[in-house]
């Protein structure tokens, strides 16, 4: 993934990853350790995150994630909340030409580090 600056200092996504046959659109990606780009992602909706489960978070700390692409990313993240707790959010990032825009569009709690990250429907 690859992330472009925008004048107001966000970034957005404006290459995707390379497409195999287990990336091809509509599907999700395989799980993949996060990286500073990811925690960014996972750090623009932390507040919108601990308002949904009502917890502030001393840590949180993106771990793993799955993408999808759909007109948009998807993205899943295991995120690292203090010790054994583990949450799981989801986030859908638009297309540059939609403005890119973070939307948080799930979150799961009470996930230890191996439960797999699945989709969440809401």
């Amino acid at each position: 993934m690859k992330l472009h600056p925008t004048c107001s200092g966000a970034f957005l996504q404006v290459y995707p990853e390379p497409q195999t046959m287990d990336t091809m659109c509509g599907g999700w990606t395989e799980t993949r350790d996060a990286d500073k780009e990811t925690q960014w992602i996972c750090d623009q909706v932390r507040s919108l995150v601990q308002g949904k489960t009502s917890k502030i978070y001393q840590e949180y700390r993106a771990i793993t994630y799955r993408t999808q692409f759909v007109g948009g990313t998807n993205y899943l993240f295991k995120v690292c909340v203090g010790g054994p707790k583990y949450i799981h959010v989801q986030v859908f990032q638009a297309l540059p030409c939609d403005g890119g825009y973070l939307e948080l569009t799930g979150v799961q709690e009470d996930k230890t580090q191996d439960d797999p990250l699945e989709p969440i429907s809401n």
